[in-house]
């Protein structure tokens, strides 16, 4: 008999699951960290925008003196550089609002319910000591990881149950949900181009090549999400799903290369992973971008090409 272990696990992405739209989750979010803060600080209290919430969607000391300030971004599923306008201009409006009405912020806490890349990651350690040193305040960061942590010990166990436990007659579970489609940022779509499957791509006379970039980063991103997890069944999932991807790619190209026909090819297995999409393990999440972009990544590995010299090109490839 299989017996549950532990708590059901935190899925940050049941906000918008529940309330059924970007903005529901915000709000939602928000309200579930400042009932997070409330179960280790006295006195937290949230600002209503009316019309304005001063930068501060919740915050625990006095409006006349020193405040911590809770600040939350429903940034999902991953945070990126591309988000980080948005981090600043919040620290911005929150310490102008501050000087205008007389308070002083002494501790900013940005909440955001997902990882930072590794871009992201480097971009807020330098941007955070700047804005401590320069505006005499702590900043911190309440990611994933911190959320989780905060949300599984005891002060924070009623609001976990709140917010992310199961009740009734519960909604279907959060991981048969698809992932996000996230654009490429202009400087990685440009990095992109000396990549190997996009290299293999111009040999085979593509042109446009943008949507090939996004289908190739969102499809990366899964990747690295499930090797840096290290779930075991997700991995496997991911293995079986190159396995089958790159079975479909073989046979196309060794019909092809029998036909004469290899510029054809692109296009034959681009509709063999569609008619194959719906077939793939469910854990894995993936929308239909997903599943083309990892047919790239086993280009780009050195697994698969769209002219008939792939290998050479591979091989005189540099990842440079």
């Amino acid at each position: 008999m299989a017996v549950a272990a532990g708590v059901p696990p935190i899925q940050f992405g049941v906000h918008e699951y529940r309330t059924g739209s970007a903005d529901g989750a915000r709000a939602d979010f928000e309200k579930m960290v400042a009932q997070l803060a409330a179960a280790t600080t006295p006195n937290v209290r949230m600002i209503a925008a009316n019309p304005g919430d001063w930068g501060v969607d919740a915050f625990a000391g006095d409006l006349g003196g020193a405040i911590t300030v809770w600040q939350s971004k429903y940034f999902m599923p991953v945070t990126t550089t591309s988000h980080s306008q948005q981090i600043r201009d919040s620290l911005a409006h929150a310490l102008k609002a501050a000087k205008e009405h007389g308070h002083t912020i002494t501790i900013w806490v940005l909440c955001i319910p997902s990882s930072m890349d590794g871009p992201a990651a480097k971009w807020w350690d330098g941007w955070k000591k700047r804005m401590e040193k320069e505006h005499s305040l702590v900043i911190e960061l309440w990611d994933e990881t911190a959320l989780m942590r905060r949300l599984q010990s005891p002060e924070g166990d009623q609001v976990r149950r709140a917010y992310y436990e199961p009740y009734g007659s519960a909604p279907p579970a959060v991981e048969e949900q698809l992932r996000l489609v996230l654009e490429v940022e202009n400087e990685k779509a440009v990095a992109l181009d000396s990549a190997l499957f996009v290299r293999q791509m111009v040999e085979a006379g593509h042109v446009e090549l943008t949507a090939a970039k996004r289908q190739f980063f969102n499809a990366d991103l899964v990747a690295r999400e499930i090797a840096h997890k290290a779930v075991p069944a997700e991995v496997a999932a991911l293995s079986s799903t190159d396995a089958t991807l790159h079975s479909l790619w073989e046979m196309q190209f060794n019909e092809c290369c029998t036909e004469d026909t290899l510029p054809a090819l692109h296009r034959r297995v681009w509709r063999d992973v569609r008619d194959e999409h719906d077939k793939l393990p469910k854990n894995l999440r993936l929308e239909l971008v997903h599943s083309w972009g990892l047919v790239h990544r086993l280009v780009d590995n050195r697994k698969a090409g769209w002219v008939k010299h792939w290998r050479q090109i591979a091989d005189d490839h540099s990842d440079g």
